[in-house]
């Protein structure tokens, strides 16, 4: 079989940023599929279940009902290796466009104190694998570390 597209990026070269990974057509609509990588891969240590199942929650919320984007978001969900998540949107964009958006929602995660929407045995099916503080403390990291200054290398896939 082939490689499928992600796994061909050199993860030893990724740094923590917000990369295009794929670009989609569904019908007349575009896809742009967003890399969210919160940690570098295979240097730091990857982010624990809870933590991740909070910001899943935060984030999906948050972009859901935010008034000039929800009608673009399509999912928001972890990556299966914890150093990071995806982010569909309809629309053809790139990375640089959506940074006031992450901005806007990794600050909401870092000040976020209240309960965390859906973590409760109706709502979700593991509600107690959650970690709010931190949920906290790692979006804070991502935005001193890496939106607030964010550059091409952390916007654009490193070379193979």
């Amino acid at each position: 079989m082939e490689k499928i597209t992600s796994f061909t990026i050199n993860h030893l070269n990724l740094l923590p940023g917000v990369y295009v990974s794929r670009k989609d057509q569904a019908g007349y609509a575009a896809i742009t599929t967003f890399d969210i990588r919160m940690t570098r891969p295979n240097f730091e240590p990857v982010m624990n279940t809870a933590e991740m199942h909070t910001i899943e929650h935060l984030a999906a919320t948050f972009l859901r009902n935010h008034p000039q984007w929800k009608e673009r978001i399509l999912y928001f969900g972890p990556m299966g290796c914890r150093t990071g998540f995806y982010l569909l949107m309809t629309g053809d964009y790139q990375s640089r466009e959506i940074i006031p958006l992450m901005i806007e929602l990794f600050e909401f995660i870092r000040d976020f104190k209240d309960e965390v929407p859906g973590a409760a045995a109706k709502d979700c099916g593991n509600y107690l694998d959650m970690n709010l503080p931190m949920a906290n403390y790692l979006a804070n990291k991502f935005l001193n570390e890496v939106l607030y200054q964010i550059d091409d290398d952390h916007l654009i896939y490193p070379e193979s």
